[in-house]
């Protein structure tokens, strides 16, 4: 990650700030300087299925080593900005439940972590945070209103009105991804049936792809599994697709379809000047956008459908560390 944000070059007097970005199977962190820069950076698995406890001692030390890598002292960081695949209650600072990190419910996550540092600790949810990094230093520069999707191993959102991140009455609004779509859908983790996390994730179109191996279609996806389908991911669903396999294709296609609906729906009711699609499944580019914007358009009122425009991140997979870097920043001057 490089580059440098300008709400840190206009504060280059101010204490650096520590950003992590916890999600259902990565953990990244990254401590940036008061002038913009990036002093350390650590990536480690999340290992979610340890449970919280484990997963919160994983991220005290993964925060503790940020610290040292960037020849800091716990003293010298302003503060910690967490950005949390969760449902999130902001007012109380509790995850509340988040449906690929099990077991945690009513977890008091900056409580834990500001015990540990003896710093203050701002949490918002991941897709939030993103939001507000594109809206502030990327994609979404200038913009007033914006959402950010982000389609990974979950669907995640964020929503910018006005010029400012909307988090709802309790800090958990825009979950995108749990939108229900199809009301006698697939299962979905958060325990409810059709969402459109459970018809258009990467976790829905690698089940998707599985579930049409073993009905016996054809696909090279078998041979890049090694032959065994319960191998199959979105990862191997993109590399068959980008080599013309018909099924993979379909697949994609069908995702994006969902993912589409659920798009106009966005559309219709928020008419947004930009929807930003980040994620790592956004990374089959048009394969996934372009039949996604079709959909849309197809699904949507003629009038907003042609004035958004959908975008990827400029800011990549770092949208969400920049943004809870920003949020820290931001919350911290509230404060001081």
């Amino acid at each position: 990650m490089a580059g440098r944000w300008s709400w840190m070059q206009m504060a280059r007097s101010e204490k650096p700030v520590v950003a992590v970005d916890i999600g259902g199977t990565k953990i990244i962190t990254a401590v940036f300087g008061g002038d913009g820069a990036v002093l350390s950076r650590i990536y480690c698995l999340t290992l979610a299925h340890e449970g919280p406890a484990r997963v919160v001692r994983r991220l005290n030390e993964t925060i503790g080593r940020a610290i040292d890598k960037a020849g800091l002292k716990k003293s010298q960081v302003a503060g910690i900005g967490l950005a949390a695949a969760a449902i999130i209650d902001i007012n109380r600072g509790l995850v509340t439940e988040a449906p690929n990190l099990p077991r945690w419910h009513n977890v008091k996550l900056p409580s834990l972590i500001a015990g540990e540092f003896n710093l203050p600790v701002y949490m918002l949810n991941d897709a939030s945070a993103a939001a507000l990094g594109e809206h502030r230093y990327g994609a979404g520069r200038g913009l007033n209103n914006l959402i950010y999707i982000t389609v990974s191993t979950g669907i995640g959102g964020g929503i910018v009105i006005d010029g400012e991140l909307y988090n709802g009455t309790d800090g958990c609004a825009a979950e995108i991804g749990h939108m229900v779509i199809m009301v006698d859908g697939p299962a979905c983790n958060c325990g409810r049936r059709g969402c459109l996390e459970s018809l258009a994730s990467g976790t829905a179109i690698g089940r998707m792809a599985r579930e049409r191996l073993a009905h016996g279609e054809k696909s090279t996806m078998r041979t890049l599994a090694g032959n065994n389908i319960e191998e199959v991911t979105s990862k191997t669903v993109a590399r068959a697709a980008r080599k013309g396999d018909v099924l993979a294709l379909d697949v994609i296609h069908t995702a994006a379809g969902y993912l589409g609906i659920g798009l106009a729906s966005l559309v219709n009711i928020l008419n947004p000047q930009m929807i930003i699609i980040g994620g790592g499944v956004s990374s089959m580019g048009a394969m996934l956008l372009g039949p996604a914007r079709k959909s849309m358009k197809a699904h949507a009122f003629k009038l907003p459908a042609s004035t958004v425009r959908i975008v990827r991140p400029a800011l990549g997979m770092d949208a969400g560390l920049v943004g809870a870097a920003g949020y820290a920043r931001q919350m911290g001057s509230k404060t001081a």
